[in-house]
């Protein structure tokens, strides 16, 4: 179920396939893509690619096991175009040393000198799956790289934003949450206050 008591919209693994650039996303069926991650997005294995229109019906197309990678530029950004079983949908470029994942914390020290976990896009903050779930995390959780810190929906498209990047530490304890369940965010708003482990 949804956060609103609706179905949950049905997922699809995407393919992946290596290239000399570095990986391809390959349409997992026939249908109509769209709402693919934009330019510059780090995608990782769970992350939501776009979605695919198969017969009046969205799928979430999710990345595979072994993605990794960012989202090349393409020439003309189309909103929806169809593809075939094994099509290409997105281009990944390999992540270069310094980069920050697109929906991965974004840790670093505020104004205050205090390490903080900013949003890496702006959209709706989720705390929670659902309202009858707990919180990913609370004051006083240990987290570790890779652990779902939140869901930040972005053009009705839940993200799922996960602790990690370069500089971070391994492990950190949650000092404070900063911002409210279902608040709007802005890309860059500090989320949560953390400190190292």
């Amino acid at each position: 179920m949804s956060r609103d008591g609706r179905t949950t919209q049905p997922q699809m693994t995407a393919g992946i396939r290596d290239t000399d650039a570095g990986q391809e996303l390959l349409s997992p069926g026939v249908g109509l893509v769209r709402g693919l991650a934009p330019a510059g997005t780090q995608l990782a294995e769970g992350s939501i690619v776009g979605e695919l229109d198969v017969l009046g019906r969205l799928h979430l197309l999710v990345a595979p096991a072994g993605t990794a990678g960012v989202v090349a530029p393409v020439q003309a950004l189309v909103a929806e175009r169809p593809v075939g079983h094994g099509d290409p949908i997105a281009t990944l470029l390999p992540i270069t040393a310094g980069e920050h994942a697109t929906r991965t914390t974004d840790a670093k020290a505020s104004d205050s000198g205090k390490l903080v976990f900013r949003s890496p896009l702006s959209g709706r903050f989720y705390a929670r799956a659902s309202p009858d779930k707990p919180d990913f995390v609370k004051v006083g959780d240990e987290i570790a790289t890779g652990q779902t810190i939140a869901l930040l929906e972005v053009m009705k498209t839940f993200n799922r934003l996960t602790y990690g990047g370069a500089g971070l530490p391994d492990r950190a304890r949650v000092r404070a949450v900063l911002v409210r369940d279902e608040a709007d965010v802005d890309s860059g708003t500090a989320i949560l206050e953390l400190e190292p482990v």
